[in-house]
């Protein structure tokens, strides 16, 4: 009897056993856990690979979109202009950063016009925020534009705050437009229209040459212009 029952005992404790540990296997075996945590692992390893691997493919397409600020460019100076500011904030790449009258700060060929438009000639005049806060297309003159003009005629425009004012918004209109989309008759801020003929190396405002047009700012097209434009006078 006794050994009948030391043997059932044996029995039902080997079974015992057995059941814990197929429980246990079950729910919390810290090994099994991790075996389970890791056979997932590749599968998420695999797909985080994938999605950085397509974000990356997309870079190149979007760099690839962004237009190249010297593609559109027009006019028989736009080399000299490239020799003159190869590179930095006034360069044509660099102009393409800034908001225009910003940019046009940066240009050593445009300092007369930047200090027209800051207030500088004419603390009275002082178009910087407005220039820089919507699109326009501007008509810039380069330096020798403004030297051109007699020094008694520049300096009666300079004093008067409103002529001033009204030559340098006839400069501008509202906005952007390409070269291959510039050419007629368009209606400045100032109120009066300008009109823009010829192409390419041709491509005249009123009686201003283009220098280098298509010039892209960061919300401008702006065209250097040989000339200052004067409005239509009363």
């Amino acid at each position: 009897m006794k050994t009948t029952m030391r043997t059932t005992m044996l029995s039902l404790a080997a079974v015992a056993a057995l059941g814990l540990t197929a429980c246990g296997g079950a729910t919390d075996d810290p090994a099994a856990s991790e075996d389970t945590s890791m056979s997932a692992s590749p599968s998420m390893s695999s797909s985080m690979e994938e999605s950085m691997e397509g974000s990356e493919s997309g870079s190149p397409s979007a760099s690839e979109s962004m237009m190249d600020p010297a593609a559109n460019l027009v006019g028989p100076g736009c080399a000299a202009y490239a020799e003159e500011v190869p590179d930095g904030a006034g360069s044509v790449e660099g102009m393409a950063m800034d908001p225009v009258a910003t940019a046009a700060s940066n240009n050593p060929m445009l300092t007369t016009l930047t200090s027209a438009v800051s207030g500088e000639l004419n603390p009275d005049v002082d178009l910087v925020d407005t220039l820089n806060g919507d699109e326009f297309t501007v008509f810039a003159p380069v330096d020798d534009a403004f030297a051109a003009i007699p020094e008694e005629d520049l300096n009666a425009v300079v004093e008067d705050a409103d002529m001033l004012s009204s030559v340098l918004t006839y400069h501008v209109v509202p906005g952007q437009m390409s070269p291959d989309e510039i050419e007629g008759m368009h209606t400045t801020v100032q109120g009066e229209d300008l009109e823009v003929t010829g192409s390419g190396d041709e491509m005249m405002v009123n009686d201003a040459s283009v220098i280098c047009g298509g010039v892209q700012t960061a919300n401008a097209t702006v065209y250097l212009v040989d000339s200052v434009l004067m409005p239509p006078m009363d």
